[in-house]
């Protein structure tokens, strides 16, 4: 027993750590290793104004920022960056508005757009067209149906509930997270909320229901958990989605060649599909970028042609068929079919397909371009093309299984089909694209094992291929091709997925209406009301057929479900093993500064997952290790529940310990659509020199702080990027840590402060202390970078419950054995690592 572990010793070090205890109990106040207080609790600057006088909104203040006791050196160097870096969202002009407006058609409704192919194909093929009534009934169905879901809710609302800019389920988890503290790896910093695109707002203080559900989130774990599962069902769905969507777009698509084609039957529609659905995904790691200047071109000639057979069709058929928008009909459509009718919603499903990606794909454009595309373009085009189908089923009744290729003038029948099966392929594409940034945001956020991605375009961050998904991809589709062969049953499973990503964002955008933008009661209340009833609706149409196909959307869903939040649970657990076995500041300080080892030339990169105090992992590298390195730093790299870090902004540090024992954390901080491009060798010179700003503003801070005092200067204002802190109870009149800032930015106290001061104090020529450490520094980094990895293991304790044993033991154990390793992860070089396992109990 060393130091209260328990260790064996293997051919690459292997540590076994008996854990105390299965749950952290949170304090109010913790303390730093060197022993200066952390408040964990620290509100975020942004959130207080000078309102705090006013009656009656000091106490609803107090509740939404806990009251600092001192500021962190972390917080200060962020509240700097941040006052000296602007960072506003460029104004676009009328015409990028239009350009991006194009480009959405290719993007963003390439499977809504493609729903004409089997939305009356499948409709009818549960009501038999005896009357007008069917045919009008359900055409009215559809047109309402579209201009409920995607124009009032998604382009009216949702859009509006954006991150940033970001749409998405995980967009909005990470809105919730920086309201409220629902995130369940707890490694939040009030550093954080000093990043520029972080844009948090105080709550309007006079709604108190905001504060209580804030509080309710905060309080009780079991509503973080159904949070975070209702987040993760939804972020399963799109991935189910975007196993369908191919399989049955690519299907609809060849299926016109049935009939016109002598010969061509089933066997051969499953044969092309599936040939046409290798190829899609074969050409997936050439990227987005290299054929994506096709997409807004094809479909926008796909939307006109659209428009245009809709129209002929209506003056040759029955221009009559404008009756459906009298939503009468609907009620006859159902009081004449009853069943059929109401199993016939789960065909009418599919016309809004794709709704979802106006809001999963808003980061690549804006949110009034997407709006113009949609009320202007796709969404006129589509009721055209629904009323020519209909028109032509009043004269044709029994033409449905091919209503769509049959109502194509003959002459256009080929050109049509080229353009449809382009088309289908294209909507295919945005959905295996917005696959991938899922399972990237749920990677950065710990919700998912760690996986290769790779960046395909050096211009667009967000274009990216994920080589495992996009195999698995390939090989669920073909399976279900294979085994379904018809667009029936696969429209069947379609529907359940479709609907159930429409709650999910329903029950988080009501949440944020609450929550964040505290709307009036009643519209909070009214929204859920009418869109999740008539979501709720249509999911009981399309769990009638769970039998007939509908239980492949949900068994794909709970598999992935049952991954992240395994993989979530066993990293929460890890986490909170490493937070209980830091080594304390007493034994740090009885080492000294040679760490009771031999300091040699170089720089120790350890990193760990730990945002403060000495990891574990540490100790038992200076028990095994002849010699450790003359600086090391502790690197956390972790992601903030926002897009996109700016790069001035993503180191941050502070020294741990005293100067002699040339010791320092860096906290390296990533958005969840941050994309870390760098090599280590690129990472290393980023670190290096944010080491050495940090040092020299140390030195300028303490030649400051020094000469103030002996001008009887009592503190130096310090004003952050939007306010500063008021006076009053609960808060502490000034920040007394001085700081000065590089650049422009001076606030008018420091510029006067710094003038009084002797150019000798603030010259890092003369100050000696400062140049030894510059000169340590660089002969560090002439030695080199060493890495220094901890493997954790995570093992359940013998008494722990069976399915607590089943989980973290065999099915977390197998995810973390087939992941990516950290060193890859990392990037990181192989020759220059030195690795750690650790076996926790928890």
């Amino acid at each position: 027993m060393v130091m209260g572990y328990e260790i064996e010793v293997f051919s690459k070090w292997v540590f076994v750590v008996m854990e105390g205890g299965d749950r952290i109990e949170e304090s109010s106040s913790v303390r730093w290793v060197d022993g200066s207080e952390v408040d964990s609790e620290s509100p975020p600057w942004s959130l207080v104004d000078g309102n705090e006088g006013r009656e009656g909104f000091g106490t609803l203040r107090r509740r939404l920022a806990k009251k600092p006791k001192r500021v962190d050196s972390f917080d200060v160097e962020a509240m700097e960056i941040s006052g000296a870096h602007g960072h506003h969202a460029k104004e676009i002009s009328t015409w990028q508005t239009v350009a991006l407006a194009f480009q959405t058609l290719g993007v963003v409704y390439g499977d809504m757009g493609t729903s004409p192919l089997y939305v009356f194909a499948d409709v009818f093929s549960k009501v038999k067209i005896d009357s007008d009534v069917d045919v009008l009934g359900a055409l009215s169905l559809v047109m309402y149906t579209i201009a409920l879901i995607p124009l009032a809710k998604y382009v009216f609302v949702v859009l509006k509930a954006n991150d940033n800019g970001e749409g998405g389920t995980f967009a909005l988890y990470s809105l919730i997270c920086r309201y409220a503290k629902v995130n369940m790896l707890p490694n939040r910093q009030p550093a954080d909320e000093q990043i520029s695109s972080f844009k948090l707002k105080l709550p309007t203080p006079e709604l108190e229901r905001a504060l209580t559900i804030k509080e309710a989130l905060e309080r009780k774990s079991s509503l973080k958990i159904i949070l975070l599962l209702l987040v993760l069902t939804g972020t399963s769905m799109i991935i189910g989605d975007g196993i369908l969507t191919p399989a049955m777009s690519v299907m609809s698509a060849v299926s016109g060649l049935k009939g016109q084609v002598q010969g061509f039957g089933t066997n051969a529609v499953v044969g092309v599909s599936i040939f046409i659905l290798i190829a899609l995904f074969s050409i997936q790691s050439f990227g987005t970028a290299k054929v994506g200047f096709l997409f807004a071109p094809v479909l926008a000639l796909w939307f006109f042609s659209l428009g245009c057979i809709g129209v002929y069709n209506l003056f040759k058929y029955d221009i009559t068929v404008v009756r459906a928008l009298n939503p009468m009909y609907i009620f006859l459509f159902f009081k004449k079919n009853s069943s059929q009718a109401w199993s016939a919603l789960g065909g009418c499903v599919l016309c809004i397909t794709g709704a979802e990606a106006m809001f999963a794909d808003l980061g690549h454009f804006s949110v009034r371009s997407i709006q113009i595309a949609f009320t202007f373009v796709v969404f006129p085009c589509l009721l055209l093309a629904y009323m020519g189908q209909a028109a032509y089923l009043m004269k044709f009744p029994h033409a449905t299984e091919r209503i769509f290729y049959d109502s194509v003038p003959e002459s256009l029948f080929w050109p049509v089909l080229v353009i449809a099966t382009l088309a289908a392929m294209i909507a295919s594409q945005a959905m295996i694209s917005a696959t991938f940034s899922c399972v990237k945001q749920a990677m950065a956020l710990g919700c998912f094992p760690r996986l290769k991605i790779v960046h395909t375009s050096r211009k667009q961050m967000g274009q990216i291929y994920i080589p495992v998904i996009n195999w698995f991809l390939m090989i669920m589709c073909i399976v279900v091709v294979s085994i379904f062969r018809n667009t029936t049953d696969i429209a069947n499973a379609y529907g359940i997925a479709e609907v159930g990503v429409m709650i999910v964002s329903t029950i988080l955008v009501t949440l944020v209406m609450l929550l964040i933008w505290q709307t009036n009661l009643f519209v909070a209340i009214l929204f859920p009301l009418v869109f999740g009833s008539i979501e709720l609706i249509y999911l009981s149409a399309v769990l009638t057929k769970l039998l007939e196909g509908g239980w492949l959307p949900l068994v794909f869903a709970t598999f992935f479900l049952c991954v992240m939040y395994t993989w979530n649970y066993g990293s929460v657990l890890k986490y909170q093993s490493e937070v209980r076995e830091k080594i304390s500041m007493d034994f740090m300080q009885e080492l000294g500064s040679t760490l009771g080892t031999v300091r040699v030339p170089g720089i120790g990169l350890l990193y760990n997952e730990l945002v403060q105090g000495i990891p574990s992992i540490f100790g038992q590298f200076l028990l095994s290790l002849p010699a450790i390195h003359s600086i090391v730093v502790f690197v956390c790299i972790k992601y903030v529940p926002i897009p996109v870090v700016p790069q001035e902004e993503r180191f941050l540090f502070r020294r741990v310990c005293e100067k002699d024992y040339h010791m320092f954390r860096c906290i390296a901080r990533y958005g969840y659509k941050d994309v870390r491009k760098e090599d280590h060798h690129a990472f290393e010179q980023l670190l290096v020199e944010s080491l050495e700003t940090f040092l020299r503003r140390e030195a300028q801070d303490l030649a400051l702080e020094g000469s103030l005092n002996e001008l009887d200067h009592d503190s130096v204002s310090i004003t952050s990027r939007e306010s500063r802190i008021p006076s009053g109870e609960g808060y502490e009149e000034e920040l007394r840590i001085p700081l000065m800032e590089e650049g422009p930015s001076f606030t008018e106290d420091n510029a006067i402060a710094t003038t009084l001061l002797p150019s000798s104090i603030m010259s890092s020529d003369e100050d000696p202390s400062l140049e030894y450490e510059l000169s340590a520094l660089r002969e560090a980094i002439d030695s080199g970078f060493t890495y220094f990895l901890a493997h954790g293991d995570v093992r359940a304790k013998k008494n722990s419950f069976f399915l607590k044993k089943l989980v973290i033991n065999y099915f977390y154990a197998f995810l973390r054995r087939n992941c990516r390793a950290g060193a890859a992860n990392m990037s990181v070089p192989h020759m220059n690592i030195l690795q750690v396992e650790m076996t926790y109990m928890v």
